[in-house]
């Protein structure tokens, strides 16, 4: 490259630091200049956006019989779970199937909440079936258990570890070609229908862990409001949680540009990398419908407005999170739900002990950001402002406990339960919930401020009793 260019490059790189927005939504300097070559780096210098295709509409369902015949599926697993396989979603995606003269089985057997256990039982019944496409109806269960089959059945001979998030497992990258899935959510939370990632309990450790790869993300997201009208209010509320906390922490993690280590291979760059100017307009739109629907949703079944905006939010929330990472909310709930010893959440048909993981995600939620944001205060106080609170005369100092207090009141209008302790937990348990959480390096490393072991007891304590 010429001086004279490369002078010219540098100084229109200096104009842009220079003319980047300075508001509170874009408080993180994104616009640094990076230099002309990752070489020698130790942070990363770039980010990617990867998410499924998605299709939105009222009754949208019916068309997933035409899809599957446009892709040439000869041979299709429709998967789901024991409970939904009796309810209208399943029926309207088998008729869709019947109409349009596709063959396929049905796969009923997904654990809400799974575990390597019951995704080793799936990928088993997929392996026999020799399928070339994929369906998955239901929550995020189901689309992670479904994901997760599809992965195993395409790449035969690795061991189940090899794909596991380390350090629990190898973390290979996904190299493999994947059949076509179509993913019909019937719950408004987990997003899991945009994102590449597959969560499951890893029952050896008694911890939560996945696998993230861009490459297991769903290839058409099927959006149907809908189905939104079977869910009991605790699910609602549950799944609403887990967008409300979606949206949060990947809008306050460490920002792409400061993640490390810088890869070598834009194929190890992982799929949750860091808050970026993309995801953040994702994360607060997502935020703005939960402040507004949420508590609609469910108090009124019947509010197909606010039924609707949330299954919306919930993937809005998941093209966000999906590309910029959530951190210490998910990372200290992957133990709560491991550890779960008598708590059974209402409304949840199950026969094991369940902490619904939106549920588990959501009580941590005002002891961390009262704990990150000293680190990007702003952020904290604007999320805040979304969720209600009046900030016109608040200090930048207290940006931690306001937005606390204004999730502690969200929580109580909703009746969620009273902290840690309400769900079975004590002071006693606080190592055990540590020790699960410290292998959760893929998402607690995206926490905008690190943490020591000292730093997770006492959130984990202050957690114990929200009200």
């Amino acid at each position: 490259m010429a001086a004279a260019t490369r002078a010219r490059v540098a100084h229109l790189l200096r104009q842009l630091q220079r003319a980047a927005c300075q508001c509170p939504t874009h408080s993180h300097t994104y616009s640094q200049a990076p230099g002309f070559a990752p070489f020698g780096k130790t942070t990363d210098y770039a980010f990617e956006m990867a998410i499924s295709n998605i299709r939105y509409g009222a009754g949208v369902t019916k068309e997933v019989g035409m899809d599957l015949q446009n892709m040439g599926a000869k041979n299709v697993c429709l998967m789901t779970d024991k409970n939904l396989s009796q309810l209208p979603p399943v029926q309207m995606v088998m008729d869709s199937l019947v109409k349009n003269g596709i063959n396929f089985k049905v796969y009923d057997n997904v654990r809400v909440e799974p575990t390597d256990r019951s995704f080793m039982e799936a990928i088993e019944f997929v392996k026999k079936g020799a399928f070339d496409a994929y369906v998955a109806v239901g929550g995020g269960s189901t689309m992670d258990t479904c994901k997760a089959a599809n992965l195993y059945a395409s790449s035969p001979h690795s061991d189940f570890l090899d794909y596991v998030n380390a350090p629990i497992g190898k973390g290979k990258p996904v190299s493999v070609p994947l059949k076509p899935l179509i993913a019909v959510p019937t719950t408004s939370g987990t997003g899991s229908e945009t994102t590449g990632v597959a969560i499951f309990d890893y029952e050896h450790l008694k911890v939560k862990t996945g696998i993230a790869s861009r490459a297991i993300k769903p290839t058409l997201g099927l959006i149907d409001p809908l189905h939104t009208l079977h869910m009991p209010d605790r699910v609602v509320a549950n799944s609403g949680f887990d967008v409300l906390c979606h949206a949060l922490e990947s809008y306050t993690a460490l920002p792409y540009h400061m993640r490390s280590p810088c890869p070598s291979n834009p194929i190890t760059r992982p799929a949750y990398q860091g808050s970026n100017p993309i995801s953040d307009i994702w994360a607060v739109h997502a935020l703005r419908i939960v402040a507004k629907y949420l508590k609609r949703a469910v108090r009124n079944p019947d509010d197909l407005e606010a039924r609707s905006n949330m299954h919306l939010a919930s993937a809005f929330a998941g093209i966000g999170f999906g590309n910029a990472g959530v951190h210490l909310c998910h990372g200290m709930s992957y133990p709560i739900s491991g550890l779960v010893k008598t708590y059974k959440a209402k409304d949840y048909n199950v026969d094991h002990p369940l902490v619904p993981h939106g549920l588990s995600v959501v009580l941590t939620s005002p002891a961390v950001f009262t704990f990150t944001a000293q680190m990007s205060p702003e952020r904290h106080l604007e999320t805040a402002e979304i969720l209600g609170a009046h900030t016109r005369t608040a200090r930048i100092a207290d940006a931690g406990p306001i937005l606390a207090d204004t999730l502690r009141k969200f929580l109580y209008d909703l009746d969620v339960d009273d902290g840690l302790a309400a769900i079975g937990y004590s002071k006693a348990d606080i190592p055990a919930l540590v020790k699960g959480t410290l292998p959760q390096e893929r998402v607690t490393k995206l926490a905008p401020r690190p943490q020591s072991e000292e730093d997770l007891s006492a959130l984990f304590e202050a957690s114990m009793k929200l009200y």
